[in-house]
């Protein structure tokens, strides 16, 4: 057998025993379909309360709806705050000892993280589907379909990113207790972007580090292919967010990819 052959045969081994770990979450689904349904409700009226309650008193893009402006940074927010639940999924079934027993099975070493990486991208894409859903609702409107995928594809592939980065850190933690203090690192990343206030508003240093932001990256492409109206800006981060949004998740997956399957293969050390 050819080294070419030996190859493809693991990465089929891998992919289909990805699979199946992925059938199990998403058979969990249909046994508790309450978690599910609030997963994707909870943004909803997150986006909700933004608009309604607070739309008329921040400062948008002048003759700006504040619907438009809003819904490309809540579907970027909502992105990365799926970090902590791939990291509480993580750390839940090593408190548990599910991951000791996947380990001890004849599967391929990658095959929990990738089945955990397809489970939670699928539910990554069923809350993004609610959220356009509401953002249609609520009389926000994407200018072209062609644009609309593009940004949608953005999205998904910093979520894709974010995956490998709340696997990792599970992993490395295996603690349950440590998820909170992710969560609240959560709202200060997230706010710390362009979701909701210009970066030239912020002081010097702290507008630079909101330009270059990953969520601020996909957060100004989305809306430049949605058609949306967004900060605008001269500097390069400003200029070039649809080839940033694209390199930050690769990135980051290329870098935590390789420590989690590492950190994963080392549990026991």
């Amino acid at each position: 057998m050819t080294e070419i052959s030996m190859t493809e045969g693991r990465l089929r081994w891998a992919l289909a025993d990805g699979w199946t770990v992925a059938r199990r979450d998403l058979i969990h689904w249909g046994n508790q379909p309450a978690t599910v349904v609030f997963g994707v409700i909870f943004p909803v009226m997150i986006t909700l309360a933004f608009g309604y309650l607070f739309g008329g008193a921040v400062k948008v893009p002048e003759g700006t709806d504040y619907f438009t402006f809003l819904m490309p940074g809540m579907y970027g927010m909502t992105m990365l705050f799926g970090l902590s639940a791939t990291m509480i999924a993580v750390t839940t079934d090593a408190a548990k000892g599910v991951t000791d027993r996947f380990r001890s099975m004849p599967m391929a070493p990658s095959a929990v993280l990738v089945g955990r990486c397809i489970a939670d991208l699928l539910h990554s894409v069923l809350v993004l589907a609610a959220l356009l859903a509401c953002g249609l609702a609520v009389g926000w409107r994407p200018a072209t379909v062609p644009g609309a995928l593009g940004a949608v594809g953005l999205l998904l592939l910093l979520r894709f990113s974010l995956l490998w980065l709340g696997m990792y850190l599970g992993l490395l933690t295996r603690d349950p207790g440590s998820v909170v203090a992710l969560q609240t690192l959560e709202f200060p990343i997230g706010f710390l972007s362009n979701a909701f206030v210009a970066p030239d508003t912020m002081p010097g240093w702290l507008g630079a580090i909101s330009e270059w932001n990953p969520l601020s990256s996909t957060v100004a492409a989305a809306r430049e292919l949605f058609g949306n109206p967004g900060w605008g800006g001269d500097s390069w981060a400003a200029r070039h967010a649809i080839l940033l949004a694209v390199l930050w998740p690769l990135a980051i997956t290329a870098v935590f990819f390789v420590l989690s399957v590492r950190r994963y293969q080392r549990l026991d050390r």
